[in-house]
């Protein structure tokens, strides 16, 4: 499995907040409640760092060596995609959120009160604690390649791209 492409979720960030401040600008229009979460999100999301961060430093110690008890591979699967569902997750929670910020930050002085900002910008910053466990989780799950493979690609000889012994797929390398 590949692991994410920060760049993608950068894509992601930035397309939802276009979306967030779009949506902020049609719900003022209509004179409807601004479109955040409420600060019970916040929760949820920290049950759910909480957890990948515990399963992920389970992975973790049995790659390093540090347990004794074989992992379960369907845990260490179900591992890589949680934190990969939480950094897309945490992406998308951050530019929805960082959208609206955007718009609220026109009408600072204007307001009396900032309880919608400071939540906005709070929900934003889970979303960024979300992606960061979920990146740093879903490195936990990588396997350091054996000794000798480091510069070769699995299955491959050498340039040619014969295989290194019978049985083996054969590769394509040009």
């Amino acid at each position: 499995m590949k692991l994410t492409n920060p760049l993608v979720l950068l894509v992601i960030g930035v397309g939802l907040a276009a979306a967030g401040w779009a949506a902020t600008l049609l719900a003022a229009r209509y004179s409807l409640a601004t479109p955040v979460l409420p600060l019970t999100g916040l929760t949820t999301m920290g049950v759910i760092v909480v957890l990948t961060l515990v399963l992920g430093i389970r992975v973790l110690r049995w790659r390093n060596g540090k347990k004794k008890q074989l992992l379960n591979p369907i845990l260490a699967a179900w591992t890589l995609v949680l934190a990969q569902a939480c950094a897309y997750t945490g992406a998308m929670l951050l530019g929805w959120h960082a959208g609206i910020f955007m718009d609220q930050l026109r009408l600072w002085n204007v307001r009396s009160g900032q309880a919608i900002t400071w939540e906005i910008a709070a929900m934003a910053g889970g979303g960024l604690v979300m992606i960061v466990v979920g990146l740093m989780v879903e490195r936990f799950c990588r396997i350091p390649p054996e000794d000798g493979d480091a510069g070769k690609p699995p299955g491959v000889a050498g340039k040619r791209g014969k295989p290194e012994a019978e049985g083996e797929y054969a590769y394509r390398g040009d």
